[in-house]
Formats: C-alpha cells, sequence, structure tokens
C-alpha cells in the first residue's frame, strides 16, 4: 500500500502534536504475545490523518475546520489516537480544539474501507463562549475510504456538537490518510530471547526534536479583532518535530503559544516541510514553508490560516545537539495579521527505524537501536480558584481541562514531559496550554509509586487573568499501577501566572500506558 517514503512516528519528548498519545492503546495482545514467544516485534499499522470541513453555525455563519489526527491500530477492525480541530475559514480565526480519537473499520473490497469515528475534545477561541460554552466537543463521523499507492482518500458524513454550547452542525467532509507502520513494544520490562537468525539492521530515519522560542515584530498596520492597534511584539514557547523523508527533504509539526507581550491565548498549529543543505559536517542550511489554524489573544487573522515561510541555520554542539536560529515572515490570508519572525531552538537530533511493511522485525535487527522508555497518558486537570480575581467572569466555577501528556526516562527515577491541555467545562472553552517540565517517580511498593513533577509553558484564554501567557505548575501524585503497561495517577498541585492574578490550585486524574521506543545508539 505504501509506495512512498513515510515520516515516522518520534519516539522522544514530542507533543506535539500533536499527536502521539494514541500510542497508548495501540500495542494489541496478539501483538505483545508474539513478540514474548518468537522474539519479534510485529509494527503497528498506523496513520495521519486530514480532514475538512465546513460547520454551519447560528446566524447564517460557517466556520472551515481542518482536522489532523494520529491513529493506531489496536487490531483490525478498531484505531485509536490523538487529534486537533482547527478553524482555517470563516471569521473564527484562533478557534482550536484538542483530544481523543477513535475509529471501527470495516473492509468492504480489496481497496475499499467503511468507517465510523468518534472524537471528543475540548476547546474553542475568537469570541465563542456562547458557541462553545464550556468547550466540550463531539465529533461523529461515517464514511468511505479508497486506498491508493500515494495514501488512502475519503469522504463522509459528520456530526459536531458543543454539548454546553450552541453549535450543532452536520455536514459532508473530505479525507486524506497517510499509512505507515510504527515500531514500538508495550511496557518497559520485556526482554527477548535470542532467535539465532542473521537478520539485517534495520535502517535509521533522521528525527529532530526542538525546544522553540520565536519573536514576532507585528506590522503596525495590522489592527486586532477589537479594530484597536495590535502590540508591537509577541513571544512564542513551543515544540517542534522534523522527520526527514531522505538526505535533503524533510516534513515538520510545530505547536506554539503566547508566553509574552499582549496576546495571551494565541496559538498556531503548523505542519510543512522543507529543504536542507549542508554547508559542512556541523552546519547546514534550510528553507521550509507550513500553514495551519492559528489565533487567539487579539489578533486578527480571519478565519484563521496562517501561512509561514522561512530560512534557518543550524549548527551541531554536541553529537546529537544543535542550535538553530531562523527568520521568517507569517500572514493571514483573510485577516490583517502579518508579522516578521525571529527564532532561536535547541534541537536533538536522534534515528529511529524505518520499518518497510508489516513484516515482522528480529529483535537482532534492532542492534543498533536503545531501547526508550516513554510513557502517554489521557489527562484530565480541573482548576479551582485560588485568587478571586483569576478569572475576568465566573470567578466562582471551576474550570476542567481535557489533555495528553508524554514522558520520556532518561533514567528510571526520572523523566522529562511535555503537556497540552484545553478547557472542556467551566465556561472558559478558550483556553488552552502547552506545558514542558521534569518529574521523578518512586515506588512505594510493588504496584503503589508517587511522582513529583514542575513545568513551564504558554497558556490563556477563556477569560484567565493571565498576561502575557508565561504560566509555572507544579504536580504531586499517587499512581497504581494495574497492569504491566497501564497505571492511574491521582494528582494534586498548583498552577499560577508570571504576571497577572491567575491562580489555582489543580486536582488531576490521568491514565497512563508505558511502551518502549527504539532510538539509534
Amino acid at each position: 500500500m505504501n509506495a512512498m517514503k513515510i515520516p515516522h512516528y518520534s519516539y522522544r519528548l514530542i507533543f506535539a502534536s500533536l499527536c502521539l498519545a494514541g500510542v497508548c492503546t495501540s500495542q494489541s495482545a496478539q501483538a505483545q504475545q508474539a513478540a514474548n514467544t518468537t522474539a519479534m516485534l510485529t509494527p503497528t499499522p498506523a496513520s495521519w490523518r486530514l480532514t475538512s470541513e465546513t460547520l454551519h453555525l447560528p446566524g447564517s455563519e460557517t466556520m472551515g475546520l481542518v482536522g489532523g489526527d494520529a491513529l493506531f491500530d489496536v487490531n483490525e477492525h478498531l484505531r485509536l489516537g490523538v487529534g486537533s480541530y482547527g478553524a482555517v475559514r470563516g471569521e473564527r480565526g484562533g478557534f482550536i480544539t484538542l483530544g481523543l480519537a477513535g475509529e471501527v473499520r470495516q473492509r468492504l473490497a480489496p481497496a475499499w474501507l467503511a468507517h465510523a469515528g468518534l472524537f471528543v475534545g475540548a476547546g474553542g477561541g475568537r469570541s465563542s463562549n456562547t458557541l462553545a460554552g464550556g468547550g466540550l466537543m463531539l465529533r461523529s463521523d461515517l464514511g468511505l475510504s479508497y486506498e491508493t499507492a500515494y495514501g488512502n482518500f475519503g469522504l463522509g458524513i459528520s456530526h459536531v456538537s458543543f454539548p454546553n454550547g450552541v453549535i450543532s452542525s452536520t455536514q459532508p467532509y473530505l479525507q486524506y490518510e497517510f499509512p505507515f507502520h510504527s515500531l514500538v513494544n508495550s511496557g518497559w520490562a520485556f526482554t527477548p530471547t535470542t532467535d539465532g537468525a542473521l537478520t539485517p539492521n534495520l535502517q535509521s530515519r533522521r528525527q529532530e526534536f526542538s525546544l522553540v522560542a520565536r519573536d514576532y515584530s507585528i506590522a503596525a498596520s495590522a489592527p486586532g479583532t477589537t479594530g484597536l492597534p495590535q502590540p508591537a511584539r509577541m513571544q512564542l514557547m513551543g515544540v517542534k518535530w522534523l522527520s526527514a523523508i531522505d538526505e535533503h527533504w524533510f516534513t515538520q509539526l510545530e505547536a506554539e503559544g503566547a508566553m509574552g507581550g499582549h496576546s495571551n491565548g494565541y496559538m498556531q498549529i503548523l505542519a510543512g516541510g522543507g529543504y536542507r543543505l549542508a554547508l559542512s559536517s556541523s552546519t547546514a542550511l534550510r528553507v521550509h514553508a507550513a500553514a495551519g489554524p492559528a489565533g487567539g489573544g487579539g489578533i486578527d487573522d480571519g478565519g484563521g490560516l496562517l501561512l509561514d515561510a522561512g530560512l534557518a541555520v543550524q549548527q551541531k554542539i554536541s553529537a546529537q545537539n544543535a542550535l538553530e536560529f531562523s527568520i521568517g515572515e507569517v500572514r493571514a490570508p483573510s485577516g490583517s495579521f502579518k508579522a516578521r519572525s525571529l527564532a532561536l531552538q535547541l534541537t536533538h537530533q536522534f534515528g529511529t527505524p524505518e520499518v518497510p511493511s508489516s513484516q515482522a522485525v528480529s529483535w537482532r535487527a534492532l542492534d543498533g537501536f536503545a531501547a526508550e522508555q516513554l510513557r502517554v497518558r489521557a489527562v484530565s486537570q480541573t482548576y479551582f480558584k485560588a485568587n478571586p480575581q483569576w478569572r475576568s467572569s465566573d470567578a466562582n466555577l471551576s474550570i476542567s481541562n481535557l489533555g495528553v501528556q508524554l514522558d520520556y526516562f532518561v533514567s528510571p527515577h526520572w523523566y522529562v514531559t511535555g503537556q497540552t491541555l484545553a478547557a472542556y467545562a467551566g465556561k472558559a472553552g478558550a483556553y488552552m496550554t502547552g506545558l514542558m517540565g521534569a518529574g521523578t517517580q518512586w515506588p512505594l511498593s510493588e504496584r503503589l509509586f508517587v511522582e513529583g513533577e514542575m513545568l513551564v509553558g504558554a497558556a490563556g484564554g477563556g477569560g484567565v487573568a493571565i498576561r502575557g501567557g508565561l504560566v509555572g505548575q507544579a504536580n504531586v501524585g499517587l499512581g497504581y499501577q494495574l497492569s504491566k503497561p497501564l497505571a492511574i495517577l491521582v494528582s494534586a498541585g498548583s498552577i499560577d501566572a508570571a504576571r497577572g492574578p491567575f491562580q489555582a490550585r489543580v486536582a488531576g486524574l490521568s491514565l497512563s500506558y508505558q511502551f518502549t521506543g527504539f532510538a539509534a545508539k
């Protein structure tokens, strides 16, 4: 089915994304049993999916949505993963949601598949308190897909509703899927026996994960959504994942939010690609172009589509780490927003196994790769008032958030982490946050463990009183290991704005899945 080279799943630290929490449920019992009995790993079928549809809002208004999902097969008929939807047409730029996705499928013919899906997410934006209410989004769909050598093309009917808002819309959609195979192993404790086979080592595909600090110099001619002049500058913080297609060409995905200036609540999720030219063994030039949904924080980007192009210089500072400086420009085709962009990135470079097909892989073929301990969590967090001025309205209401957290264990007791959350209840539907940090985990017994973590990042929207967008959060938690890969964790903590009166106590509940990825030694 896959005749073209496909970007593979990045096993370290990424968010992303967008997009990688579906691994928590992607490993079937059959694959794990096969690994234990034959010392082989069965690659998991997966796909990146894009959808486009137009919602009908009250008052004869329309809003064009694009969706992006990462889905992993549990078995032949069921896929689970994560996704995000954002406005790119209409008048609601900055309307963005994220959440969990699932789909059941049935093959009708050799190349035809019927599918039915469900997305449960949270978010909102752009004067959407009435439209989205607390932010809970439900999307169901029914459709058909046709498999080709260049990906899967589909169409169908979807229904999108915000149960505590006023959006309820049924519409057709178009879909494209990019299938690939991901090589992971359920749990951390599995040690294979050798099978004696003489298997060639798998090839490595270059990946990069970056922490990004960006500054926008906003054109003076660009008014905000209130009609008043926008601030001249805005600072953003976020992450970027890059996957090489070949020696020169690459794809990339980034997510960033405002953490400085006066546009807290602004967020952008951009996907694209580019060309890399090596100047020496340690220095390279890169050009890129990307597009995606963006908005919030009073930025006038019309329907929400943002275009981005730029040039970067990358300099290695160690065998696997590099610094990158980039310049570029962003603009909203349907709004007045445009800005010059300067960014500094700290990049970690590594390789993941190239998996050409669904054929089982011998553990001996992974001799050139190190096993990495990772964990993904489906997270619910509720904020409770710790300062009377923490919100501009509804100050006595708590805010409930839904999201995903990915942890990379650098040792048995220490991990680095990233999370993204959006409000689904509490009349704060436009609130979103993206945080990064570090944590520690210690066992109390065979199944019980305790954790602590500290994070920092960007947050805003939904009427929370954050100036600039920079926040910090600290959590402690108690976990119980349900099985080798699955655990449940309850936590308590606090979140505070660096500027502004936003302060809240945090109660959390998460379901986590432990898995092993592989990175080139």
